[in-house]
């Protein structure tokens, strides 16, 4: 939560004014912000100032590694997130590519799972990450990425948090995500969440010990809607200790997540949090 608040107090304190075109928007923006997710001793960086819906969070990274690119499938497994973005999103509405409602098109796990290759067919980026981490190999290039500039055209939005790097050093596994854009009053509650979570589940599929986990943000910023909520209210709260994160032991491959697991296998010991906020959402 430390993090946490002093990127938010960073960001009003020397923040700078930017127009968003997307959005029809001003931003409060900087540009570079570090966080670290001590996932070896499960303090699960869950913001304690507001009610944390991190359920939701994971939801949405089950569908990553699953693939999904229909807001129906995330609403199934436990989310809503990508609903507006599918359906209220203008230009997605006109893009010849979407295929009705509901439909993403091309993101996030959809690429990531099949990676379109220059000489035909794909690779299943995800798959073979699992395979070298359960076998002890690291080719320093274990690299879960969404990011595929030749297909944005392709999909509802592009993604933000992009890029998730696995190193092995022995037998404690680490990550380096990056994200190229944070709406951090929204967003960064739900990243943080997804960053602990994703490594957490890696180490356990493979056998591995969970150790660090690196956030790397590139434009950090708070919507011109958003400033006085989190300045007047959220910022003057105490925080709560961190609470910790509790996955079923049963889940054991990738196999598994792709197929039984749900929010059921999921849950969330001490948290304890201050009133919900209702922040506003930039479609």
């Amino acid at each position: 939560m430390k993090q946490y608040f002093e990127l938010c107090q960073r960001i009003i304190d020397e923040g700078i004014w930017i127009d968003n075109k997307r959005t029809g928007k001003k931003c409060l923006i900087v540009i570079n912000a570090d966080l670290t997710y001590n996932v070896a001793k499960n303090e699960f960086p869950l913001v304690t100032t507001r009610k944390s819906f991190y359920k939701s969070a994971i939801a949405e990274m089950l569908g990553y590694i699953r693939g999904y690119d229909n807001a129906a499938d995330f609403r199934k497994i436990g989310t809503k997130t990508w609903d507006a973005n599918a359906n209220k999103n203008e230009a997605w509405l006109a893009n010849p590519h979407r295929k009705g409602i509901d439909d993403c098109g091309l993101i996030y796990g959809k690429i990531a799972r099949n990676f379109p290759k220059p000489d035909g067919g794909s690779v299943d980026l995800l798959r073979q990450i699992v395979e070298n981490l359960s076998k002890g190999i690291d080719n320093r290039g274990e690299i879960f990425t969404f990011y595929h500039p030749g297909a944005f055209h392709m999909g509802c939005l592009r993604p933000c948090m992009y890029s998730h790097h696995f190193s092995l050093l022995g037998d404690t596994l680490y990550l380096n995500s990056t994200q190229r854009s944070c709406d951090v009053p929204l967003g960064l509650n739900f990243n943080m969440v997804q960053v602990h979570v994703l490594l957490a589940l890696m180490a356990q599929i493979t056998g591995n010990k969970a150790g660090q986990a690196y956030h790397k943000i590139v434009n950090a910023h708070i919507y011109e809607d958003q400033l006085e909520l989190m300045r007047d209210v959220q910022l003057i709260r105490e925080p709560y200790p961190a609470p910790q994160l509790i996955i079923n032991p049963d889940i054991k491959s990738l196999e598994d997540i792709e197929t039984w697991v749900t929010l059921d296998d999921f849950e969330v010991e001490g948290y304890q949090y201050h009133d919900p906020i209702r922040y506003p959402f930039s479609v």
